[in-house]
């Protein structure tokens, strides 16, 4: 008792026969690394099998903060229900704002599966109401790579610091080839891609030199779902081998 009182003092530098005998917390044996390293290959087995079942995705990313008032939210909305028409199958997180909207209209557009991805958390996200075709993750990073793999092509509207990092992520791997194919990556909303893309042209190119002319034609920016959908309509049924 008398050495628990030492450490919650705040005393160190304890000589290591005055160290005191606790022991360990017992823990849960699924808590080890040895654990988790099965677990994350497991979820990688279950989402790409997951995904296997779906052809024609279109993967829609954006802010979750978006309620149905607002543009973006109707945009994304009317962008999934044009492309369910189409025979597309739109792929979201799960969660609300843009991924609700997008969820919500591929169930409108009734030719396209309707298919969330969500996390996981301690005070678990809301899996809007609109998913027809789940899958939960316990990691963010298998999640993120179920998000990216297989599309055939990627949506991106307003968002945060999440949205801003996939869209990067996104690009990323396509400027160097770990996405094998050019895959149509379209930013929806002049008004605030249109600031970004200034920034990649007038600071990232000319300025810094950090990217080359060709890497700005691996994005589109347009205002709406109509632009979007004829930009997707184009794309390429993508294959993995």
């Amino acid at each position: 008792m008398e050495d628990k009182k030492k450490l919650k003092s705040g005393q160190i530098n304890i000589p290591a026969k005055e160290l005191p005998s606790i022991p360990p917390p017992k823990r849960d044996w699924r808590s080890s690394f040895h654990w988790r390293v099965f677990r994350i290959m497991a979820e990688f087995v279950d989402g790409f099998q997951f995904l296997a079942d779906f052809k024609k995705t279109v993967t829609f990313f954006g802010s979750a903060r978006f309620d149905e008032k607002n543009k973006w939210y109707k945009e994304a909305q009317k962008l999934a229900r044009l492309l369910s028409q189409n025979g597309f199958s739109i792929v979201s997180g799960g969660g609300p704002g843009i991924m609700e909207a997008a969820n919500r209209g591929a169930i409108e557009g009734k030719k396209g599966d309707s298919i969330g991805l969500n996390i996981q958390l301690p005070y678990e996200q809301r899996v809007n109401p609109y998913v027809r075709k789940p899958i939960g993750f316990h990691y963010f990073f298998t999640r993120k790579v179920m998000l990216s793999y297989s599309a055939q092509a990627y949506v991106f509207f307003p968002g945060g610091f999440g949205t801003l990092d996939e869209v990067f992520e996104i690009l990323t791997l396509i400027q160097t080839h770990k996405i094998y194919e050019k895959i149509p990556v379209v930013l929806v909303g002049k008004d605030f891609w249109g600031s970004i893309d200034g920034l990649l042209k007038s600071k990232v190119l000319k300025e810094y030199h950090a990217i080359d002319p060709d890497d700005l034609k691996l994005y589109s920016v347009v205002d709406t779902a109509e632009g979007a959908l004829e930009i997707i309509k184009r794309s390429k049924s993508r294959e993995e081998f």
